[in-house]
């Protein structure tokens, strides 16, 4: 089990405003195109949409994007205190060209990508909003068990038991009257463990916390698969403010996306040695119109490469693809992986 190190990166407030923003852009069902662009880079983004030729309606749509880049120059809009990324979708709706933005403080990839539905998954790897999390509060007597999806609560479950605190005198002995309350207690650590398990559908944490030494009495009555997700949170009870939950979330799910990173990595080292990757752009380029592409990995600066253009083609590709898609933000790994200037790709299969 590990307890948490890592601080937040995005404030509980900020991290509020972008789950309602993607719930709204999440029931766009209609071909969008997805503009992602770093603070001061406006005219380079809007010189790459006036140099790319796309059909009649989409290039009426990136005309409006374009507009609307000009005007966020002069009047940016943030959820945070300080933007670093803008991100504006657009798409078509009853003839109707529709904008959507948002300005955040964390640096997202460059992206310029028109699919059948909006792209997501920067957001996804800050937020991990596409993810449920359980969080389970609980003490001796008493457990509450909240599954989130983004912000929302989709799922609640309370349980409690009645628990003597004191032996009376009289009747049994102490010895007796302790060995029935712990008993009751194991019995009842049993029960919240069954209740997590029924609830966790498909979470990718089990986040527990609560008072005294509850949480390490409860956790040994978890099933293995159970355990392997599951977290202990410090400082956290029955009574804690909702913009604390979502911030002792919030560090777990950075370092959770952290550690998801380096798996990916170990994967293409490990892979490397049986012909399932590639490094070379051209070979890469190939892969994805192939579908020959498992998983792409691609440096969050990427957009500072030479071969940025044909990366980001790339990334489109690899969407229509169904392919995996991984930014790498570590400037560690980004260095290690020498992936500044090109992409990574784990193969489905070996092409020649």
């Amino acid at each position: 089990m590990k307890r948490e190190t890592v601080q937040s990166e995005i404030t509980p407030s900020e991290w509020l405003s972008i789950n309602q923003f993607l719930y709204e852009i999440k029931q766009v069902n209609n071909t969008t195109v997805s503009i992602y662009y770093q603070h001061g880079k406006g005219n380079e983004t809007i010189s790459l949409l006036k140099e790319t030729k796309r059909n009649e309606q989409i290039e009426k749509i990136e005309s409006k994007i374009e507009n609307r880049i000009m005007e966020l120059r002069k009047n940016p809009s943030s959820t945070g205190k300080f933007t670093k990324t803008f991100i504006i979708f657009g798409w078509i709706e009853k003839d109707q060209v529709i904008l959507k933005e948002i300005g955040i403080s964390k640096e997202l990839p460059h992206i310029y990508m028109v699919n059948k539905r909006p792209f997501l998954k920067p957001f996804y790897d800050v937020l991990k909003t596409q993810k449920d999390v359980l969080l389970v509060i609980l003490d001796q007597k008493s457990a509450q068990i909240q599954r989130f999806h983004g912000t929302q609560v989709v799922q609640e479950s309370k349980l409690k038991i009645d628990l003597r605190g004191r032996h009376k005198k009289g009747g049994q002995s102490q010895g007796r009257f302790l060995r029935a309350r712990q008993t009751k207690i194991h019995v009842f650590y049993k029960k919240v463990a069954e209740k997590v398990k029924t609830i966790d559908t498909n979470s990718e944490l089990i986040l527990i916390g609560g008072s005294g030494q509850a949480k390490t009495e409860f956790f040994d009555e978890m099933n293995s698969e159970l355990i392997k997700k599951c977290r202990f949170v410090e400082n956290i009870s029955f009574s804690t403010p909702k913009t604390d939950l979502y911030k002792k979330i919030i560090q777990h799910l950075y370092q959770h996306r952290k550690k998801h990173v380096e798996e990916i990595i170990e994967k293409y080292e490990k892979l490397v040695k049986e012909g399932l990757t590639a490094r070379v752009n051209t070979v890469i380029y190939k892969a994805l119109e192939q579908g020959a592409v498992d998983t792409l990995i691609v440096s969050t600066q990427y957009y500072t490469s030479a071969n940025f253009r044909k990366i980001m083609k790339m990334l489109e590709i690899a969407k229509q693809m169904s392919t995996k898609i991984e930014f790498a933000s570590s400037p560690k790994i980004i260095k290690k992986l020498e992936i500044d200037e090109s992409v990574l790709a784990i193969l489905r299969y070996k092409i020649k």
